[in-house]
């Protein structure tokens, strides 16, 4: 299981079933999830339109 601040943030969300993919993808610090777009929760599996 990721133990980071992404994983904090997406549980503090009730989406820790996406920390995997975020920093997988890369998006493994809040700055850089700040940036983050339709394309790219597109390719990393945020599909459940409510989960964006």
């Amino acid at each position: 299981m990721c133990t980071n601040i992404v994983y904090e943030w997406l549980k503090t969300l009730q989406l820790p079933q996406y920390a995997e993919s975020f920093v997988d993808n890369g998006y493994d610090d809040l700055e850089v999830c700040k940036q983050i777009g339709d394309p790219d929760l597109d390719a990393i599996g945020v599909a459940v339109p409510h989960h964006r």
